[in-house]
């Protein structure tokens, strides 16, 4: 009988070293796969990446010209009133010195308006 517990013993060990390099090729399997998808995850990632960039990259190249234009009318219409006052400065530039020389010069001493209503 103790032949026999033994080859039974000897039987249940081969089982359990079997289930252990079962259990050991599963553990490299999901090791091995955990793995790969995180490689996966990062190449897909930085194809994202890439791809919004690039849109971003459109997306700027469209609506920036649009601001140049815009910069450029802006500019435009700078010069033109800058233009506008260089000849209004030039018709009446001598008028208005004229105007601030006599102002500084002949000067009109006033009571103010308090003063006259409190005497």
């Amino acid at each position: 009988m103790s032949a026999q517990n033994s080859a039974g013993i000897q039987t249940l060990l081969d089982a359990e070293r079997e289930a252990q390099k079962i259990v050991q090729k599963a553990r490299e399997y999901r090791t091995k796969r955990i793995k790969d998808a995180k490689s996966e995850a990062h190449k897909e990632i930085e194809e994202y990446r890439q791809q919004k960039e690039e849109e971003f990259k459109k997306f700027e190249g469209e609506h920036s010209s649009g601001f140049k234009k815009a910069e450029e009318d802006a500019s435009k219409e700078a010069e033109a009133k800058l233009a506008d006052i260089k000849t209004a400065g030039g018709q009446h530039g001598d008028k208005v010195v004229d105007g601030l020389i006599h102002g500084v010069v002949d000067v009109k001493p006033e009571p103010s308006e308090k003063i006259l209503t409190n005497a």
